[in-house]
């Protein structure tokens, strides 16, 4: 057997909340999983790699993916080569908007998994669980005008501070994510949970604004 089980997997992860919590790890694993079943991926490299990806995370957030690669070698050794260096390619190459870029289709399947649990209902939600954390607030200003000033950015300017707020992070980042994806299926999925968002997101403007 290469690949591993999802107990093995948990125990390999530090407890706690958040939007990087073993939850994370299986909701990217069962997207992957149907991602690859869809696009014709090795099943067996897609889900080692999915239960691998954040293995690094607590230990440095910036580098996880290289660490993360590491790591999963060291956990996978004995098996065949190919099947780690696929799963060690996926993991190192599954961030957004790092280096590198996924070159085959099982670290394109994961990069896109992992993007996909980023938007929809399960971003917002994520957008305003790190808000509350970080005592930011809610809302400032319609999506709409944030979107307005930001142009072609895909950062917003660092000045902003304690004004960043979960209508800025959807703007910045998770409006733009489908069109940073690899694969169709992942592709189709995304578009209904980026009409989902920006549905949400025009509520919220106009239940901020006082709106009935």
């Amino acid at each position: 057997m290469t690949t591993i089980d999802i107990e093995t997997a948990r125990a390999l992860y530090e407890a706690g909340g958040g939007g990087h919590d073993f939850d994370h790890v299986l909701r990217v694993t069962a997207l992957a999983e149907h991602i690859a079943r869809a696009e014709g991926a090795d099943l067996a490299v897609v889900r080692t790699a999915a239960l691998l990806h954040d293995v690094a995370e607590s230990a440095d957030r910036e580098r996880h993916h290289l660490l993360g690669a590491e790591r999963a070698r060291e956990i996978l050794a004995g098996r065949p080569a190919a099947f780690v260096d696929a799963v060690a390619h996926a993991i190192e190459a599954h961030r957004f908007r790092h280096d590198p870029q996924p070159r085959t289709i099982e670290a394109q399947v994961l990069s896109d998994a992992d993007k996909l649990d980023a938007i929809g209902a399960i971003g917002v939600g994520r957008a305003f669980a790190y808000a509350g954390a970080a005592g930011t607030s809610l809302w400032r200003q319609p999506w709409s005008a944030i979107a307005g000033q930001s142009g072609d950015a895909l950062q917003a300017p660092a000045e902003l501070g304690e004004g960043y707020t979960p209508v800025h992070e959807f703007v910045y980042k998770l409006d733009r994510i489908p069109e940073r994806l690899f694969t169709a299926t992942a592709k189709a999925i995304a578009h209904d949970r980026r009409a989902f968002m920006r549905e949400f997101f025009d509520r919220l403007d106009r239940e901020a604004m006082g709106e009935a």
